[in-house]
This record gives structure tokens, sequence and C-alpha cells, in this order.
């Protein structure tokens, strides 16, 4: 299946709101660029009327024009290649495609190719939660990374130094590219796994889960995330807007997962919490 991608102008206020609104219609890929955004769904699943209602509902506040097209496999790969640049987050991360050399000196390197996935580090969730994960041990874990995308998450994650990852997405060929990701960057111990949170059962606790999707997966699977964290363990998500964090926060407590901190870029947020008794 392809990528329908709903390419938006709108001014940075009207654009939050847009996003807030096309979530709620099935899309749950987001890209800011210097005019607006995109917006990105399965072909199956896109309807252009749903996007010309929700357009439709805004149009006269500030400028607002939309566009769509379908992106390949092969149309993805080269246009993400052709515009693609190396990365550092936090002075500590590179992040960068097998093309480009390793920049020194780094602490960590992460080598990415994403195909059709999503998930490069230069959406600020994804390196937000890059950052956060910085901060918190990893040291002989055993970490699910929910919503792995390219799998760089769970890659940040093995280099630093958890024992065990299971990266689980729900489209096929992200699956598959995060598995080659990691074969790329060498982590053995990444495995790479199809589906949502039904695959799930029967897993043992994790030590950390990272859960960078969007805001209504979060609020949905929430309790199947609580459940398989262990007393004083911790959870970061991300894929939401600063102010969707109190319904992040208030879905959380009904699981006993504590807010403990959270980082934001252009509203974007990562936010850490920890299981309690």
């Amino acid at each position: 299946m392809d990528f329908v991608e709903v390419r938006v102008l709108a001014p940075r206020e009207l654009a939050d709101i847009l996003v807030a609104e096309l979530a709620e219609v099935g899309y749950d890929t987001f890209e800011d660029h210097d005019e607006g955004f995109c917006a990105y769904i399965g072909e199956g699943d896109f309807n252009p009327d749903a996007v010309a209602e929700v357009m439709a509902r805004y149009s006269g506040i500030g400028t607002l024009d939309y566009s769509h097209r379908i992106i390949t496999r092969q149309n993805w790969n080269a246009e993400w290649e052709k515009n693609f640049q190396p990365l550092i987050i936090a002075d500590r991360v590179s992040v960068r495609a097998p093309f480009h050399p390793k920049p020194e000196p780094i602490e960590y390197d992460i080598v990415i190719m994403p195909r059709m996935s999503f998930g490069t580090g230069h959406h600020e969730t994804t390196a937000l939660m890059i950052e956060n994960q910085l901060g918190v041990d990893h040291a002989g874990k055993r970490v699910l990374d929910m919503g792995c995308g390219t799998g760089i998450l769970a890659i940040m994650a093995a280099q630093l130094g958890a024992r065990e990852v299971l990266a689980v997405d729900v489209e096929p060929w992200t699956v598959e590219n995060a598995a080659d990701n990691a074969a790329e960057n060498h982590c053995a111990n990444i495995e790479c796994r199809l589906g949502g949170v039904e695959v799930l059962a029967g897993e043992a606790p994790f030590d950390l889960i990272l859960a960078n999707i969007n805001r209504n997966v979060l609020l949905e699977d929430m309790y199947a995330y609580a459940a398989l964290l262990p007393t004083g363990a911790p959870i970061l998500f991300s894929g939401f807007y600063q102010e969707d964090l109190a319904l992040i926060e208030e879905e959380a407590k009904k699981h006993k997962l504590a807010f403990q901190s959270h980082l934001t870029k252009n509203n974007w947020v990562s936010a850490v919490f920890t299981k309690v008794a």
C-alpha cells in the first residue's frame, strides 16, 4: 500500500488546529514545513471529502490551501534521499543516511534509511524522544518501542545499553525497514514485530516503554502499556501537542502512570511518566 500526502499551506496557529482535526479522521503522521505541514494516510483510507470538509470549516481564517498526491515506495525513497540532511541531536547523537560520513567526534551514531517509514529524527517528536532517552537508564533493560517507524528509537535504546528491544508497528513495510535499519546499526538484540497492542499479549514486563505515535492511539492503548510496566519503570510518550498533555496526564493517572517531566519543541511534546504502586 502507498501513502497519500496532503500538503497544507496555513499559518502556524491554524496549522495546529488542522493537524488535530485531520488526526480525528485517520491521519496519524505529520511533518511540518516552512508554510504549514504535510499529513499522511494509507491510500486505501484516503477520503478527499473528509479532507475538504475539515478545510471548509476553517476557510477564511488566514491563508489556507491544500493539495494531495500519492507517494509510492520508489518516489518516497527518491524524495527522501534528495532532501535528507544529517542531524545532530542534543550534541550527542548523529542521525544520518548510509551515504553520509560519520561526524567526529560523536557519542552515538545512528544510520537510517527510511524507505516508506517515518522517523528520521528531523521531526520534533522523534528528536524529543531521543533527547528524553538520553536521560533515562537503558543499561541491561528490556525495552518496548511501540510505533517504531524506522526503528530509530529502538536503535537508540540498543546503543544506550538495552539488553533486549521489541519494536512494534502496524505497517508491514515499516517493520521490514526497522529490521533493516537495526541490522545496518549492528543491533542484533532488536526484534521487529508486525501488529498493534494485540501482539503484546503474554509478553513479560518491560523495564522501559517508548511510544511515539499520536494522541488518539496513546489514549486508546495506554492501558496495555501500563499493564506491561513494573512499579518504578518509566514510559516515554510523544506524538501530540502541548495542549494535549493534560489529556495524556489524565489518562495516565487512571493507569498509575505518574507524570515526571516533558520537553517541547514547536508545540510538540515528549513526556516522561513512571509507573507507581
